[in-house]
Parts: C-alpha cells; sequence; structure tokens
C-alpha cells in the first residue's frame, strides 16, 4: 500500500428538510385545523480515528463527502426524517487543518475520537407550528436552513514513542530492522527510504515502545532541498529521538550540526526534545578513530554518545535501554 499522509478534501453537511403547509380534514370530525409536520436535521459530517488505517491513500480517490438532505414534514403532523450521518474514518494521529493549512481544527490522537466537523442544517417549521389563538389557519412554512461546506486538509503524524533523525544513509533503517521486526528497504545509496516507517521495539515481555525512522535529511531540507522536512511531522509526538550519525563518513561534527539546524529550523519543539546521540558503523572504524570522534562529538554537543554497530547488533540492546529510560522520564 502507498503511503500518503496528506490529503485535501472537500466535506459538506446535509440541509434540513422543509417544513410542510397542511391541514387535517376529515369526516365527522367538526374543527379541522392546521397539521403541517417540520423537516427533519440534515446529516452531520464526523471524523473517527480507527486504528486498522495507517496511511491517507483512499483519500486520493476519494475527495468529496457530502451528507444528505433530511426529509420533508408531511400532514398528520409527521416529521421528516432525519439524514444519516457522513462518518469519515482516519488513521490515529490524523491533524484536520483549514484550507489555509495553518488552522487547526481537530486532532485525532487516540483510537477511537470522533469529532462532528460541520452540522446538518436544522430542519424547517411545518403550519402546525405557527398556530396561535388569533392565526387559527396559519399558511406558513419554512425551508430547512442549509448545510455547511468546506475545504480541508488532513495531515497524518504518525503516533510513535521515539523517532530516529539523521543525514541518509546514517543506518537508520538498518537500526530499525534489528531493533525491531520491521522490514524497511535497506540499500548503499542515499534516500533508501521515502516514507516513513514503524517498528514495536520489545525489550521484554512487559517493556515496549514504537520506534519511527524517517527519510534522512540534507542541509537546506527546511527550504525543500532532498525530501525536504515534511516527514518530520511524524516524530513531533515523539518523546524522545535518536540522533544516528554514520562515524564512518569523516566528520561527524558537521553532520550534527546539519540535523540540528534542521530541527530548529522546522519548529515543531522538536529541537527540545531529548536527544540520544548514537555514533554508528563501529565496525568500519579504528578504536583510535573512534574515541576521536566521540570525544570530538561530545565536546561539540555537551551530551553523552554512545557508539554501536547495527550490522553486527553491537551495543543496539543498550541503545534501546537508554531510549526507553529517556521516553518513560519524559512521559512523566
Amino acid at each position: 500500500m502507498k503511503f500518503l499522509d496528506q490529503a485535501k478534501i472537500y466535506v459538506r453537511s446535509g440541509d434540513g428538510g422543509n417544513g410542510v403547509v397542511a391541514f387535517r380534514r376529515e369526516k365527522y370530525i367538526e374543527f379541522g385545523g392546521p397539521d403541517g409536520g417540520n423537516g427533519g436535521r440534515g446529516g452531520d459530517i464526523v471524523f473517527e480515528a480507527v486504528e486498522n488505517l495507517n496511511t491517507l491513500i483512499d483519500f486520493r480517490y476519494t475527495q468529496h463527502f457530502r451528507a444528505r438532505k433530511g426529509g420533508n414534514g408531511a400532514g398528520s403532523d409527521r416529521t421528516g426524517a432525519a439524514a444519516p450521518p457522513v462518518v469519515i474514518k482516519v488513521p490515529v494521529g490524523t491533524q484536520i487543518l483549514d484550507d489555509d493549512r495553518e488552522t487547526l481544527l481537530a486532532d485525532l490522537d487516540a483510537p477511537g475520537k470522533r469529532i462532528v466537523l460541520l452540522r446538518g442544517g436544522d430542519g424547517g417549521y411545518g403550519n402546525a407550528m405557527f398556530k396561535t389563538s388569533t392565526n387559527r389557519a396559519p399558511r406558513r412554512a419554512d425551508a430547512g436552513w442549509p448545510g455547511e461546506e468546506r475545504w480541508v486538509w488532513l495531515r497524518l503524524k504518525l503516533i510513535a514513542d521515539a523517532g530516529l533523525v539523521g543525514l541518509p544513509n546514517a543506518g537508520k533503517s538498518t537500526f530499525l530492522s534489528v531493533a525491531s521486526a520491521a522490514r524497511p528497504k535497506i540499500a548503499d545509496y542515499p534516500f533508501t527510504t521515502l516514507h516513513p516507517q514503524l517498528g514495536v521495539v520489545r525489550l521484554s515481555m512487559t517493556e515496549e515502545f514504537v520506534l519511527a525512522d524517517i527519510p534522512g535529511l540534507i542541509e537546506g531540507a527546511h527550504d525543500g532541498a532532498g525530501l525536504g522536512d515534511r516527514f518530520l511531522g511524524h516524530v513531533e509526538r515523539c518523546a524522545a529521538l535518536i540522533h544516528l550519525i554514520d562515524g564512518a563518513a569523516g566528520d561527524v561534527v558537521d553532520a550534527w550540526r546539519t540535523i540540528r539546524g534542521e530541527l530548529e529550523a522546522y519548529g515543531g519543539g522538536l529541537a527540545h526534545k531529548p536527544e540520544l546521540i548514537v555514533l554508528n558503523k563501529m565496525d568500519a572504524m579504528t578504536p583510535h578513530q573512534i574515541a576521536g570522534r566521540r570525544s570530538a562529538l561530545e565536546r561539540a554537543s555537551g551530551s553523552k554518545v554512545m557508539v554501536i554497530s547495527a550490522v553486527a547488533h553491537q551495543g543496539v540492546d543498550a541503545v534501546l535501554r537508554e531510549t526507553l529510560r529517556m521516553i518513560r522520564e519524559r512521559r512523566q
């Protein structure tokens, strides 16, 4: 299934049904009178977050959603039928934005969460509602109230506890495949990962967390370079970030500063999240290189740096344990 995390759709709630003008005229009944019923309510537009979806691909092919009009009233004081709501199911973590792509209308961040985005129009009154002691035969009936309509943007932000960030070819996909049962595409060229991947990391029967891998960032991603920085939205909800750096590539300090610059340029609080810096590919470095690059990175970042080899499964468990500790501390 193709991954899609943004979609623009048109939604319209239903109009209310019309009231009617009717009079009661029955044989052997001396006094009749107005008995026109009211119109029914139009259908609502409802969004619901469900667990079995993980992409917005369905909205590429279905972009218009319209609720039905309420039923018209009838004689004998019969009210028109209310139209059923249109329930639009979206993945957990979907945000609904106004057409300006900035105004947040709803954030469906929990399974089963529902929001009535557009209410259906109320039904119009029939002439029975206008009967008074001085106006015993009103011939007035109201039309139903119109529904609401708007264009909205849907944006999916994956629900994960920790996120993997780094330059292309830093080994993020390999790390995810080793740490979880996820099987992302792994190759020796940049931008192997083209869309976010999720994996569940299980450290024991009672200890687990969800890890998200996003496509690699390069300098200028916030200006659209490479794949851009749009995918950073998928780690906005994370409690901690694992910053993976290719130790065999050379200037690790420059690599760290590049990603930090992109996180700060993106905003969304990413630059202030707890960050675990991990030097990857220790199997491709000599002990002298490991010590020098680790020391330089610690001086530049002011934080502890862990060293691993994802492909050789060395040091991965320690990183996962530290990540879980950071997640728990952040959640509290």
